[in-house]
């Protein structure tokens, strides 16, 4: 059987496309596999060692793929940060990440210029654009002049995602390195597709469709790769964009979020019917509840495709198929071969047995890692070789895990997590504002929208010249898909003598007669 790993599939077999650019140009694996080389040594060649940082705020685009793959295979950890940040977001996790270079796109130059005059960390030379940036070096000057054969002495890297927490500021997931090659690590991880039925080679084709910044996405990108499947890449998805490179391409696998699913079927019915999406074979989809009725019309629609698991960045998770989903209605499936899920009682402190509610903890597995300089976080959600990321669930008596809340405050918006602490951190900056909550309210396309209830500061007018002013300030300082987009007034937040602040009082309503929220 043939080794997988792509930085050896290339060398072996440099004639197969790898990858087909968002524009439609094709990428053959050996010329990749060059590029990604004389990446690796342009890095080398700056000081970077094994253990260091790579950062870059890049769309889905050939130039992430190689920087990815070069610091891989050269013990780097690779930083991809959602290029919708705002300067200040973006440079906090240049700066947290102890990165050592730092790759930015053209098409968001206004904030990463801001984000630069705070980078301290990144040298001049070490800066890098994919296009036109002020003071940054072209991305292809890392490559220029440098070989396109492997680099000697590879050691497997590592993705560092920085995911936010409850207590505001985002926090990278950070796993030790391994002595081991990138080709056999590679090989490893491409198991994980394995669960889903997928085989190496075998016809197989990728299609990447959601942004490379996020931690599953990326990896089912690589895996891909790994496999010795042909990856097309979206920048920019729509629905029928995406039918027709299903089509096109013969698409057989893809990560999804349900608000994707909701868009495809939003289409009219004679635009879905005039695609051909029968070669898909594993179209999964997670990071977000999937409404029972669009999950049950996308099964009638792609079948036994339609497969779905609950995870984290930090670890997981749960599988579950299209036809248990059908017996099992809301479930996200069993634990993962080789790993197990538990309730835990935080009142008690005690584990609890099937169809009893609590906290969702997930076995450590393969899945050790700390949150990079926080040490007290990273000890917080562990117990006795498990983690929680705060969910709240039930195991019946079959072992299949439904998910009764989220994290009790995080907003899910089309996919993306996005954490209330850290908007509200930002909000109590603004001197017109006394008190602040921030929360989740329904929203039909995706699945939640961010609304704020305000106490205005002592002396200060409620109303809609404050809330234009609340608006504009968050434009400077908050990405978009973090702002508020409703502004709600009261002269007191509910709070008890504590301190803490009754949310589900201002939330609840919302969400009365609907099933996502508890």
């Amino acid at each position: 059987m043939t080794e997988l790993g792509f930085w050896r599939l290339a060398t072996a077999q440099p004639d197969w496309v790898a990858l087909v650019t968002p524009d439609g140009k094709e990428r053959t694996a050996g010329e990749l596999v060059a590029a990604a080389n004389q990446v690796s040594h342009g890095l080398r060649a700056l000081g970077v060692d094994a253990g260091d940082t790579v950062t870059c705020v890049l769309p889905n685009s050939i130039e992430l793929v190689e920087l990815y793959l070069g610091a891989l295979q050269i013990g780097c950890y690779f930083t991809p940060i959602n290029h919708h940040l705002v300067g200040p977001e973006i440079a906090y996790i240049v700066n947290d990440s102890d990165a050592k270079v730092f790759v930015g796109s053209g098409l968001h130059a206004d904030e990463i210029t801001k984000a630069l005059a705070e980078v301290e960390n990144v040298a001049p030379e070490a800066r890098f654009a994919v296009g036109t940036i002020d003071d940054m070096r072209s991305f292809d000057a890392l490559k220029d002049g440098q070989p396109t054969s492997a680099p000697g002495n590879r050691i497997a890297g590592n993705p560092m995602h920085y995911t936010s927490g409850t207590t505001g500021r985002p926090k990278g997931v950070k796993r030790a390195l391994v002595d081991i090659d990138p080709d056999v690590l590679g090989e490893l991880y491409s198991g994980f597709q394995g669960m889903f039925g997928v085989q190496p080679f075998d016809g197989n084709v990728h299609i990447t469709g959601s942004p490379l910044y996020h931690t599953a996405v990326l990896m089912w990108m690589a895996n891909a790769l790994h496999m010795g499947h042909k990856v097309v890449l979206m920048d920019k998805w729509t629905p029928e964009g995406m039918l027709q490179l299903i089509d096109e391409h013969k698409v057989t696998t893809s990560h999804m979020v349900p608000t994707q699913f909701h868009r495809m079927l939003a289409l009219p019915e004679e635009v879905r019917n005039s695609y051909d999406c029968s070669s898909t074979r594993c179209m999964v989809h997670a990071a977000a509840p999937c409404p029972p009725d669009v999950k049950r019309r996308m099964i009638e629609w792609w079948g036994d495709a339609i497969m779905e698991y609950y995870a984290a960045t930090e670890g997981g998770g749960t599988i579950i198929t299209a036809q248990e989903w059908l017996n099992k209605p809301g479930s996200v499936g069993v634990a993962w071969p080789g790993s197990e899920i538990r309730i835990h009682d935080d009142d008690t402190g005690e584990w609890v047995g099937p169809n009893v509610e609590g906290t969702v903890y997930m076995s450590l597995a393969l899945a050790n890692f700390e949150y990079k300089g926080d040490e007290k976080k990273t000890k917080a959600n562990r117990k006795e070789g498990f983690f929680t990321v705060g969910d709240w669930g039930l195991i019946d008596d079959d072992g299949y895990l439904f998910l009764k809340d989220r994290k009790s405050d995080m907003i899910i918006s089309g996919g993306v997590n996005i954490y209330p602490a850290e908007i509200e951190s930002v909000l109590l900056t603004f001197p017109k504002i006394g008190d602040v909550a921030v929360f989740g309210i329904p929203h039909e396309d995706w699945g939640e929208e961010i609304k704020a209830v305000v106490q205005p500061a002592e002396g200060i007018a409620a109303g809609d010249a404050l809330r234009d002013e609340i608006f504009a300030f968050c434009e400077g300082q908050l990405a978009k898909f973090k702002r508020p987009k409703t502004i709600d007034f009261l002269p007191e937040l509910p709070r008890d003598p504590n301190g803490k602040l009754y949310k589900r009082k201002l939330r609840d309503p919302y969400w009365e007669g609907r099933d996502a929220k508890i």
